[in-house]
């Protein structure tokens, strides 16, 4: 968005306000997919922020669902079902349940406990359902090779469970390339293995690659593109082999956030100047960021009769809670920062409205909201008041 956009949409937004450019989305995961070829799948990991999900580009072709309340938002979207990959490592009776009820297209099993429960609840209802079994990275995701091996080599005792190929993913934010030709190696080796030593082929794999994002750079859709095309190739060479399908949320969602939020108050307290505003660290989450040390790209929004004049000054900008770990930046310049001025924080698409401390302090959530140049401002989410709750009557 440029800033004359943001300057209309502060004018319409109460604050602290997240808006999600649907556009920016879509050109995201389209570069993805132009990058990673036809044969590659996408996914969309919800988690990374469930409410992109009603606004979902036609090029992903799957959607990793993780726990019972994505299930629910799934629901609430008219989701495609048959899209759904039904992942999570904790899966009860009832998840499954309702999940196989929701005809999901396709489960993960992360333990031979999830087997059983989704073998069980398939041959319940006559059927027999795909499943992606998850190799771990070293974690306590996922099962052991030998245990996978075991599985697999005993797959004629899960009458309800059809396993199509195997579930991959160690963890976010990896810079190098290098890190993924490694994993991607390491399970295509193991595909390979699998087929040797037991003469089956899986045929699927569900790859999250953990892709990073940059948080504190100008130039941060460049140092991404770069890395995205760095991967790119080892991806289309292992699609070649396997049905794949490359699972990301940050990667796709990040850059298309922007969080509003107005300047209360401003003072100068031992040389520092600092600035109040009315959200902070319980709505704004950059990864690796740290008590504010590093600056993220942000727009000053001029309040109503408010002017900049003054020569930029250096400024810390501190949230509403009363900790003072609330430090969203350190040494940020503004011009003739004042009460009233709106910052709009960038590249906030992904885990900031779903990974903050939301409710503490009783603090407010934020309205949640989409943009596009074809529909304008779409309000997803009104203001929630969290200092409401029941009292039970004695």
């Amino acid at each position: 968005m440029n800033e004359s956009l943001l300057k209309e949409l502060a004018l319409q937004l109460d604050t602290p306000s997240y808006v999600f450019d649907i556009d920016e989305f879509k050109k995201r995961a389209q570069l993805v997919k132009k990058e990673f070829g036809e044969k590659t799948g996408i996914c969309f990991s919800i988690k990374a922020n469930p409410f992109l999900l009603s606004c979902l580009p036609d090029c992903f072709d799957k959607i990793e669902v993780c726990s019972p309340g994505e299930l629910t938002i799934c629901e609430k979207t008219n989701a495609d079902m048959n899209m759904v990959i039904f992942s999570g490592v904790n899966k009860t009776e009832a998840d499954v349940e309702r999940a196989m009820d929701d005809k999901v297209g396709t489960f993960t099993a992360e333990s031979y406990l999830h087997l059983k429960l989704i073998n069980e609840s398939a041959l319940k209802r006559g059927i027999k359902v795909p499943v992606l079994v998850r190799l771990t990275g070293g974690s306590q995701f996922g099962m052991d090779e030998a245990d996978v091996l075991d599985v697999i080599k005993n797959r004629e005792s899960y009458g309800g469970i059809e396993i199509v190929g195997l579930h991959y993913f160690t963890g976010t934010q990896k810079r190098k390339p290098a890190v993924i030709e490694k994993e991607l190696n390491y399970v295509s080796e193991f595909i390979g293995r699998v087929k040797d030593e037991l003469g089956f082929e899986l045929e699927k794999l569900e790859y999250g690659t953990g892709l990073a994002v940059d948080y504190f750079s100008d130039d941060a859709d460049a140092a991404e593109e770069e890395r995205l095309a760095a991967v790119a190739v080892k991806i289309r060479e292992i699609a070649e082999k396997v049905k794949l399908t490359v699972e990301m949320g940050r990667f796709f969602a990040a850059p298309c956030g922007y969080y509003f939020t107005r300047v209360m108050d401003t003072k100068t307290n031992c040389g520092v100047n600092y600035a109040i505003v009315d959200g902070g660290l319980n709505q704004l989450k950059y990864d690796g960021q740290l008590q504010g040390m590093q600056i993220p790209i942000i727009a000053h929004i001029k309040g109503e009769g408010n002017t900049a004049n003054d020569a930029p000054e250096k400024w810390t900008l501190c949230g509403s809670l009363c900790t003072t770990n609330d430090i969203l930046a350190r040494n940020a310049e503004f011009s003739s920062l004042e009460i009233g001025d709106i910052l709009v924080f960038k590249r906030t698409g992904a885990y900031s409205a779903m990974e903050g401390m939301a409710v503490f302090l009783s603090r407010e959530m934020p309205v949640i909201s989409t943009y596009s140049q074809e529909n304008g401002l779409k309000i997803l989410r009104e203001m929630i008041f969290t200092d409401i709750f029941n009292t039970p009557s004695v």
